[in-house]
């Protein structure tokens, strides 16, 4: 993953202004210092049990994850544990004891006004989700739910829960729908309809929150708001998830987006959006599991676009072409010789003024292969308008949004003045305007996460709607 002033560099390029952080990285939240992005940050569940078994164990986590970084970073909420009834059973008696310990060392320090306290749920604790009239929680969690709801209630909190319709899509052996998963428009003949309230579903995701606030009413808690702390559709799968594809990735988050933006709420809280955080900034490419699992990021490593999103009409939020902040650098583990030759070619035929790289120069040090190429990579790119295919190089040059500029050097890219281009038109080498990576469209978002950091260290982030 990137280093966490990479990754805040994308978040501020890409006018990222919510995350989710599932864990309390250091480094992570002194990067986030003074950028005024609201962070969620997390108790991880392996912490869980020692928190919620003394009230010293979690005044000392507020202090040290809370107190040393506030108020120069905008923590708004504390995620206690992540899908604990689900995931973490055993910890479950002691998750609303974590819950008010968190909360008490807040109060203490006069943040609790500003600084809310929840833990993100499975929706698979909801059953008989639809209709969502008849939907409950799981009755063998109502001695923890219970108690829950009233601390979120008194705190004045929301229920945090994570809504995947391409999970329901998937264990739905066909019963439902992809058009409905995916948030497109269905003929009124093909909209669900609740027998007992009328109210018409066109989407998985609509009927999932209606069925949390359902199953909230049914234990007498009719005011507690939610927020999705996780939705999103992976991109790639294997051949046993067929639909899992980055069309349907971007027609979900697009649709998703769109649909969050709109205000258009729920059938039951008509015109109240529900404030969603999109999983995950970052595709995980050595998460363990099936290839789904690594393919949930809007973003690679090196900050391009997996896909760019439909959002004509949706404002600025993740819809903005930003080619002005993006920069070509060597690719990550790429051929040494390779690249040598398509340093040689750039500060050549490539007609880019590689003075710069001279020793004695701003962009000298450090003295590697790859670092001269990442700059006369960069200064060609740009020489050439960031035009299609100029950031390719024979495959060994990759487009990021992350400025690579350091110390004294300044990449072109970033307005740099250590040299000057010379005039020509040259191509760099076996240019092919269909190669994949090398697009230089960007967009600008609200909202991502990075595992540990969603949009890790490793970091998960979630993006923001």
């Amino acid at each position: 993953m990137p280093d966490p002033t990479q990754v805040v560099a994308l978040l501020k390029a890409q006018q990222i202004h919510h995350v989710r952080l599932y864990d309390t990285d250091q480094a992570m939240l002194r990067a986030l210092a003074n950028t005024g992005i609201r962070v969620i940050v997390s108790v991880p569940n392996d912490q869980l049990l020692g928190i919620g078994q003394s009230n010293a164990t979690a005044a000392n986590w507020v202090s040290r994850n809370i107190l040393a970084h506030v108020p120069a970073t905008n923590i708004s909420a504390i995620a206690v544990g992540s899908e604990v009834l689900t995931t973490l059973p055993n910890a479950a008696p002691v998750l609303v004891s974590a819950m008010n310990f968190i909360h008490s060392a807040l109060v203490a320090a006069n943040l609790d006004s500003h600084i809310k306290v929840s833990t993100p749920h499975s929706s698979s604790i909801i059953l008989d989700s639809f209709p969502p009239s008849q939907a409950f929680f799981n009755r063998t969690w109502d001695p923890v739910m219970v108690p829950l709801l009233k601390f979120l209630q008194s705190t004045g909190s929301f229920l945090m829960l994570n809504v995947y319709p391409y999970y329901d899509y998937m264990q739905a052996n066909g019963a439902i729908p992809l058009d409905y998963a995916l948030f497109r428009p269905l003929l009124p003949t093909k909209e669900a309809v609740d027998p007992n309230t009328l109210l018409h579903y066109t989407n998985v995701f609509d009927a999932v929150v209606d069925a949390a606030y359902f199953a909230m009413s049914y234990l007498n808690f009719t005011n507690v708001p939610i927020t999705v702390t996780e939705s999103g559709w992976p991109s790639k799968g294997d051949s046993s998830e067929p639909d899992a594809t980055m069309d349907n990735a971007n027609t979900y988050n697009s649709n998703l987006i769109r649909h969050i933006l709109n205000n258009t709420g729920t059938p039951k809280h008509p015109g109240i959006a529900v404030s969603t955080y999109i999983y995950e900034l970052y595709n995980e490419d050595l998460r363990p599991g099936p290839i789904s699992e690594k393919n949930w990021g809007l973003f690679d490593a090196n900050g391009v676009p997996v896909y760019i999103l439909h959002l004509t009409g949706s404002g600025t939020v993740l819809a903005n072409d930003t080619t002005n902040q993006t920069y070509c650098v060597a690719r990550e583990g790429a051929d040494k010789k390779m690249l040598q030759a398509a340093l040689d070619w750039a500060c050549g035929p490539g007609k880019v003024d590689c003075s710069p790289l001279l020793q004695g120069q701003p962009c000298y040090e450090p003295d590697t292969v790859v670092a001269h190429a990442s700059y006369a990579f960069d200064a060609y790119y740009h020489r050439m308008a960031m035009g299609d295919g100029t950031c390719n190089f024979n495959g060994v040059a990759t487009i990021t949004t992350t400025d690579p500029s350091h110390a004294s050097c300044i990449f072109p890219g970033s307005g740099g003045r250590n040299g000057t281009f010379v005039n020509g038109t040259a191509l760099a080498p076996s240019f092919n305007s269909t190669t994949s990576g090398c697009s230089p469209r960007f967009f600008q978002s609200e909202y991502f996460y990075v595992h540990s950091v969603l949009f890790g260290v490793v970091l998960w982030t979630a993006v923001y709607l």
